[in-house]
């Protein structure tokens, strides 16, 4: 079984797209959880909707370690509400998986909207350099694929960390426990770019940028000197 664990605030809007691309996969050994973190809108009527389990939440990196907490599957997959699979993602995805015997992957990103400047951007920026890493320097971001034996070893998320947790993870799984870590070719995700509009295109990628430089050179942000909100987005919806 495959565990889909959604760390989740305020996703009334996002969350239904996302549930509705899983209803559509040509997939069906899996569960929903949802780890919320106190929403006051419809997100939680609409997890029940799709018959998701609810447990409770808080930052991203504690909401994915709750989440895996009541996983029941031994594959574990940690996606962003704001995120929608293409057809066929999941099975593409686990087949390529376990062809390359991973314990741990991650996507490249496209946009939503399909814009070819976005496009190109996320290409340069993000895909491209993480395909060319993804035996050096691991990246995972929006969404997680990983074995739950590997997931309880590395011993989740770190919660201490304030933004890049998941890309920390990554590596911390590479280095401390030899995993086999991977980018999925097969398929890619679709993600909003809502924080991109919010934040603006050019503001985000040098604070991703230097939160990179960071952690290369002196390790896990866990103060809050790169500033990250969890859906600080809502009132652009």
């Amino acid at each position: 079984m495959l565990s889909i664990i959604i760390p989740s605030l305020n996703e009334e809007k996002y969350l239904p797209l996302l549930l509705e691309s899983v209803n559509k996969q040509n997939f069906s050994d899996y569960e929903i959880i949802l780890a919320d973190a106190g929403s006051k809108d419809k997100t939680i009527k609409i997890a029940e909707k799709y018959n998701c389990k609810i447990v409770a939440g808080g930052m991203p990196a504690r909401g994915r370690n709750e989440g895996a907490k009541k996983a029941q599957g031994d594959i574990l997959f940690f996606v962003d509400a704001d995120v929608i699979l293409p057809d066929n993602f999941l099975q593409n995805t686990l087949n390529e998986f376990n062809k390359k015997n991973l314990d741990i992957a991650s996507f490249c990103l496209f946009p939503l909207n399909k814009n070819k400047i976005q496009k190109f951007l996320l290409d340069f920026f993000y895909n491209k350099p993480i395909i060319i890493l993804e035996n050096i320097l691991p990246h995972a971001a929006m969404g997680i694929i990983v074995k739950k034996t590997l997931f309880e070893k590395v011993g989740g998320f770190d919660e201490e960390v304030k933004i890049a947790e998941d890309h920390y993870f990554a590596r911390v799984a590479k280095k401390k426990f030899k995993a086999k870590t991977g980018i999925i070719r097969s398929t890619h995700l679709l993600i909003s770019d809502r924080r991109f509009k919010t934040d603006g295109w050019l503001r985000t990628g040098l604070k991703y940028f230097l939160c990179e430089m960071y952690m290369i050179f002196i390790g896990p942000p866990k103060s809050n000197l790169f500033v990250y909100k969890f859906n600080h987005y809502d009132k652009n919806k």
